[in-house]
This record gives structure tokens, sequence and C-alpha cells, in this order.
């Protein structure tokens, strides 16, 4: 019978186990020049802001000018605001203003949304990018002709002068700015576009739309809606003016300019 000397043995045993624990090795069940495949990188953002705390107070004064009147308890509850209703707030948050004034009352709202790619494959920017295109159609806005795609070929709308926007409800007519009954909004420039379009320098990619609307006998009333997308959050901003005579239009002028204002303030705070 052999002997075989425990060092001799021991380094036998050693070398076995190394031997076996490539089954163990993810590396070894590779195929020599297979690709490595890498999860796409996150996005930017992995919290939203406190939505009803993101437009400062003298901005809010300035949106609603009716509440400058209130006493100060209910000026302080007007400011406040109102938090919209979510079951993930690290997804989405908004948040809800409104003011009444003997000429005219206004609503302001704000919405962040955190897209978040499940697809390993594909980044929360990618996926944003997604979201944010679906709005983005979903607004129709007009081309460089002004024919929208929900139009007639012709590019004729409606008898009345406007159309029903896709999301509308029904009996409810929308018409671009231009569209007013003295040819361009009161107090605006004939030569400025304030037609529904796309922005520059806000976020990654940004559109205006803005929709003047009448429902039965009721005042007209205006929503300009500014949506844009910073990485992978999306912010939507709808601003929204009915003047208390039906006979009044609300400047659409004013109403985009003061909305954009607070996008790009909101853009900027997210960005810091």
């Amino acid at each position: 019978m052999a002997y075989v000397p425990g060092v001799a043995l021991l380094v036998a045993l050693v070398a076995g186990c190394s031997a076996g624990s490539d089954a163990d090795d993810p590396a070894a069940d590779s195929k020599p020049g297979s690709p490595t495949v890498s999860a796409a990188p996150p996005g930017k953002y992995r919290t939203l802001p406190e939505s009803c705390s993101a437009v400062p107070r003298s901005t809010l004064k300035d949106l609603l000018p009716g509440a400058a009147d209130l006493p100060q308890e209910q000026q302080d509850k007007v400011y406040e605001g109102t938090a919209t209703v979510t079951y993930d707030t690290d997804r989405k948050v908004g948040c809800r203003w409104k003011s009444d004034a003997p000429d005219a009352s206004r609503n302001l709202s704000i919405d962040f949304e955190r897209v978040v790619s499940y697809d390993p494959a594909v980044s929360d920017d990618d996926r944003a990018r997604e979201v944010y295109a679906k709005k983005e159609d979903a607004a129709a806005l007009p081309t460089s002709s002004g024919v929208t795609p929900s139009e007639t070929p012709s590019g004729s709308a409606s008898a009345s002068g406007s159309g029903t926007p896709s999301g509308s409800p029904s009996g409810i007519s929308s018409a671009s700015p231009s569209a007013d009954p003295s040819g361009s909004p009161s107090g605006t420039d004939p030569d400025e576009d304030l037609r529904p379009r796309l922005l520059d320098g806000l976020g990654d990619a940004a559109f205006l739309d803005d929709a003047l609307t009448r429902a039965g006998s009721t005042a007209q009333h205006r929503t300009v809606s500014v949506v844009f997308r910073t990485s992978n959050v999306i912010v939507t901003v709808q601003y929204t003016e009915q003047p208390a005579r039906v006979t009044e239009v609300p400047d659409s002028r004013e109403l985009q300019e003061k909305a954009q204002a607070l996008a790009r303030k909101l853009d900027e705070a997210l960005s810091d």
C-alpha cells in the first residue's frame, strides 16, 4: 500500500477545490467573445420637490392678483395651495391655487412627474423622452402653415372659427389666440406669434399650448399650458383666467408670459 504524505494530500485537496470553484463562477459559463450587457444609466433626479412650496409667494401674488385684497388669514390659505393627491410622491406631485377677483378668477397648477424606466436596456431619460413626446403629440401644435393634424386637409376649422382640441370635453370649443374676434389677442402685437408652439431654452424640450374655451353661456376662459422635460422629470404648468363678463376675452400674451416665466423658475430650481 502506497503511503501519501499529509502535505501532499492537503495540496491535492486544495487543487481539487480550486478546480471545482469554476462551477460557481458566472464568467465560467460565458462564451468567448460574448458582449457584456450593461444597464442603462439612471436619470438625474431621484426625488421631486415639495410642489406647494415650489412657487415663491411673490410669484403667487403676481399670478393670483385677487388674493391680495383678502384678509390675511384667507390670503395665507390661498397661497398655501392644495396638494394633488398622489399615491407615490417620489414619482408624481402637484399643487393647485385659485383666486377670485371682481373682474376675473385665476387658477394655477403645477405638476412634476419623475419618469423611471424598468427596462435595464432603456435609460430613464429615454423613457422620459417617450412620455414627453406623447404629451407634445396630444397637444397637436400647429405647423408653420398654421394647420394642426386634427384639422381638415384644407386647414379650415369649424364655422365658428374654432376647433375642438384633443382631450377637450365634448361641447367645449377651443381656438388659437389668433382666432379671437379682434383678429389678435387684446393688447398684443399682431406680428407676434402667440399660437401654440415649441419653446427654446427651457429644459431639454418644451412646448406651449393656448386654448380659449366657452361652455354654455358662461364667460370664455383661456388656459395656457407650458410643458417641459429636464432629464427624467416632466413639469406641467397650467394658468387659467376667466373674466367676470361674458363679452371679455382673456389676454393671451399676459398669460403666456407669466406661465413661461414660472416654468423657467421651476426649471432653474430643479437645476440647482
